[in-house]
């Protein structure tokens, strides 16, 4: 009989894998020997094959992220000085892992494009989310909707496209720089909706 941790060790591993060898590299084979589960339990709870569990593996992977985006959003009211010390935190980590676990849905994403497919979709409903955690915080610290939400887009797409830079280089700095410039700009939208103080006398 199969268990539901089967199915869970399936979905854990083959988010590994592609974060670390990408959709196209990684065999469904490989999942299921990883996982220490039989090739008939990977069909048994993926009937759709690689394409299936690789679905999965990337709900996974968007979910992991978006706790660790929302914790590093939660971990200060300044939105600016929250998104540089998330831009940070990845660095560390990305170093730690020897520049090996980058964003698995990136990977997916990259290698599917194109492609109306089922992985191309959970890549995109991935990057959504996560665009829409950096527009609450944003909302909520008194930022217009139409501003937050185009903001949330360009802290998104330079924080992907920094950690795959970092990765190609072996090095934190494009992840430190772009969590500084990120800060730049919050702190810019800032200045400028803001109401400057009436002048002594004005009126």
């Amino acid at each position: 009989m199969q268990t539901a941790g089967t199915r869970d060790r399936i979905v854990v591993t083959a988010a590994r894998l592609i974060q670390r060898q990408g959709y196209v590299g990684t065999g469904i084979k490989q999942i299921a020997k990883e996982a220490e589960a039989t090739l008939g339990s990977v069909y048994h709870f993926f009937p759709g094959g690689k394409e299936a569990v690789a679905v999965a593996a990337i709900g996974h992977s968007g979910a992991e992220f978006g706790a660790f985006l929302r914790e590093s959003l939660d971990g200060t009211e300044d939105p600016a000085e929250a998104v540089e010390r998330c831009a940070d935190r990845l660095a560390r980590e990305l170093r730690a892992s020897g520049w090996t676990d980058g964003c698995p849905v990136t990977a997916a994403a990259l290698e599917t494009l194109g492609s109306d497919t089922g992985v191309q979709r959970a890549c995109a409903e991935a990057l959504r989310d996560w665009e829409r955690l950096v527009f609450e915080k944003l909302t909520g610290a008194g930022f217009p909707a139409e501003d937050a939400r185009d903001l949330a887009t360009t802290v998104i797409g330079t924080l992907e496209g920094a950690e795959v830079t970092a990765q190609v280089r072996r090095s934190e700095e494009p992840l430190r720089v772009a969590g500084r410039h990120l800060a730049r700009l919050l702190r810019s939208y800032a200045r400028t909706d803001s109401t400057p103080p009436d002048r002594p006398g004005a009126g």
